[in-house]
């Protein structure tokens, strides 16, 4: 099955996307690329995300210690106007049809290191990540005009990353995003037919399989989806069905630190660069309901293919047609679990 095209269906989205495992059969035997990170300063006065710095406006970040949140200097949503209140858009056909759309934009520092990405950075630290993602999302949501609270993180220039002080960003909206409606039906339609939730059955299956997992600890699971599109995807499933990110217990978020930090780790040591990606939280929309149909989890798109310098790029027949993707979710897995967990630049340090 695996040698020859094929589709396969993501039940999340309910879309299927295209196998052509027989481009590349020994995709791994050409050259690899590396290419070593910048040498950071631990703190760049020019950096509008160090501490202590002026961003826009004649601002200036205090001295933080841990993790740094502020409304974005540029948001792409602006909060509702309580002296002129949102008026509709009025509508001329169905045909052109558009809604006003109000909401927060937060960047979130996760360290005042400029130089230390997840993987470099203490275990603490990216708990104290997980944590603020948390009371940020907690906080966000307890407005009534706020349907939807994504946390997101573009790493590195290829992913659109503006500036290399790690950081993320929480978008606020009052209205459901495209892709968390499409998991929100999928999840609801799955949920009422079976009674269970379908991101836990499909883990357990992924358990039994084990052919594309990554790594696992008391309260998550990393593995290549199935339906993996970019040639490294992965996805970071909760053990239960836990609603958001609020809702982890400590202990919770003490594990999917560890999984944040493992997941990215084997990316950076895969090609000895710093892997850019994509990641992004799913959790349930700011509706008021309960959604016993829903599992915390976690997106990572990242768009290297063969080196550090070899991209995957969606263009032509995906662009019109639908994904593709040469090497199997099963290949990508292997590969990454080959990787170790100890960032291959702290191993160089240690033998120097």
């Amino acid at each position: 099955m695996y040698d020859s095209p094929h589709r396969r269906y993501n039940p999340l989205t309910r879309e299927w996307l295209l196998v052509s495992p027989h481009r590349a059969k020994r995709p791994w035997q050409g050259q690899v690329e590396k290419t070593a990170p910048a040498a950071l300063p631990a703190h760049d006065p020019t950096c509008y995300l160090c501490p202590g710095n002026e961003r826009a406006g004649g601002l200036h970040n205090p001295a933080y210690e841990s993790t740094f949140v502020f409304e974005n200097d540029f948001a792409a949503l602006l909060p509702p106007d309580p002296v002129a209140p949102t008026q509709p858009i009025p509508q001329e056909s169905p045909l052109f049809r558009a809604q006003p759309e109000t909401g927060f934009c937060q960047v979130v520092c996760f360290s005042p290191r400029h130089d230390l990405t997840v993987p470099q950075l203490p275990l603490s630290q990216v708990e104290e990540v997980i944590h603020t993602w948390s009371e940020a999302t907690a906080a966000l949501q307890a407005r009534p005009d706020i349907a939807y609270v994504q946390v997101f993180e573009n790493k590195g220039a290829a992913m659109g990353a503006s500036n290399p002080h790690p950081h993320s960003q929480i978008w606020a909206q009052s209205a459901l995003p495209n892709e968390p409606a499409k998991e929100l039906l999928a999840q609801k339609e799955y949920f009422a037919t079976h009674g269970s939730p379908l991101l836990l059955d499909y883990l357990h299956q992924e358990h039994t399989r084990a052919e594309r997992i990554l790594a696992r600890n008391e309260h998550f699971t990393a593995l290549v989806p199935y339906w993996a599109v970019w040639p490294f995807e992965t996805l970071v499933i909760a053990h239960r069905a836990v609603p958001n990110l609020p809702a982890l217990s400590p202990e919770e978020r003490r594990s999917l630190a560890e999984m944040y930090q493992q997941v990215t780790c084997r990316y950076d040591n895969l090609f000895e660069t710093s892997f850019p990606y994509s990641m992004g939280f799913h959790q349930t929309p700011n509706d008021g309901e309960l959604h016993p149909e829903w599992v915390l989890h976690m997106h990572f798109y990242p768009p290297l293919l063969r080196s550090a310098t070899v991209r995957k790029f969606m263009v032509g027949y995906e662009m019109l047609g639908m994904p593709q993707r040469d090497i199997t979710p099963e290949t990508a897995a292997a590969r990454l679990r080959e990787q170790p967990t100890l960032h291959y630049t702290l191993a160089n340090r240690s033998q120097a």
